[in-house]
């Protein structure tokens, strides 16, 4: 594993243990990344080096995107031309070959989506996706109804202390998988927690019934690690929402409920 990938690592790492702080500072994260740094065993005095090589890598990143969606719009507008002659002039053969490109261009559109929309660990979706694609624009407003559950994983602390973040990174794979046998939209919302929105015909009643099911099966089971195992579980709040209500209020309200389930689920599995 190179250093970028490394950093990559002890960055998401990072990033999901300050979630859970209400105020972070400078000092903070550099602590916080230092310790993760220590344990992948980053000598950080090359940071300034490190730091040059991911703005390069980073920079070039953008500059690939940028260069193949301006590569996909130009090819967008030729084939419009295209289509509209081959059809003043009837020609079958241009416009079969316009199509050819079209379907093609469209496969490129969707590689550029998912790159955008889709977290690096568990190929969920992510915040983006849920604000561009759920909200109105410009607005923190649902463009429809539907219902929404909060999912926050049990003891994950515990896990990631006792066997390491390759693991915790591990388990959260896992519980995404888990979590898409919804066959519903399931986002990843930071950290250890996670959404799944539900269409409107689906109750709140039928939500929780479902993620339960999911839950049994997670908690009747056991994960390996080396010669260890260990038990995970998550918690969750469900709740309805509507067209032009607010998420951040209809959030607030599934994470009430979910700290409520919370409390019950841990009478029950006491650790991992």
């Amino acid at each position: 594993m190179n250093n970028n990938e490394t950093l990559k690592i002890i960055s998401n790492e990072t990033k999901n243990s300050i979630d859970q702080l209400k105020i972070v500072t400078p000092s903070i994260y550099a602590s916080i990344f230092s310790k993760f740094a220590l344990e992948h065993k980053v000598d950080l005095d090359d940071e300034s080096k490190f730091a040059k090589e991911l703005m390069i890598m980073e920079c070039s990143n953008l500059t690939n995107m940028q260069t193949q969606a301006s590569k996909n719009a130009r090819k967008l507008s030729e084939n419009a031309d295209k289509a509209i002659n081959a059809i003043k002039e009837k020609d079958e053969e241009i416009l079969n070959e316009v199509l050819k490109e079209a379907k093609s261009l469209r496969r490129e559109v969707e590689k550029l989506k998912e790159s955008i929309y889709k977290d690096e660990l568990t190929h969920t979706y992510n915040r983006k996706w849920l604000h561009d694609n759920l909200l109105k624009e410009d607005s923190s407003s649902f463009k429809e109804a539907g219902t929404i559950a909060m999912i926050d994983l049990n003891y994950f602390k515990i896990i990631n202390d006792t066997y390491g973040h390759v693991v915790g990174d591990k388990v959260l794979i896992y519980i995404a998988n888990q979590l898409k046998k919804t066959r519903y939209t399931v986002i990843r919302f930071g950290g250890d927690e996670f959404i799944i929105i539900y269409p409107k015909n689906i109750s709140d009643s039928k939500a929780t019934s479902n993620l339960n099911r999911i839950r049994e099966d997670i908690i009747s089971k056991k994960l390996k690690s080396h010669n260890s195992s260990f038990h995970v579980s998550f918690s969750l709040g469900v709740t309805e929402f509507k067209v032009d209500d607010d998420i951040n209020e209809i959030i607030a309200k599934a994470d009430k409920e979910m700290y409520e389930d919370k409390k019950q689920i841990k009478k029950r599995v006491t650790g991992i």
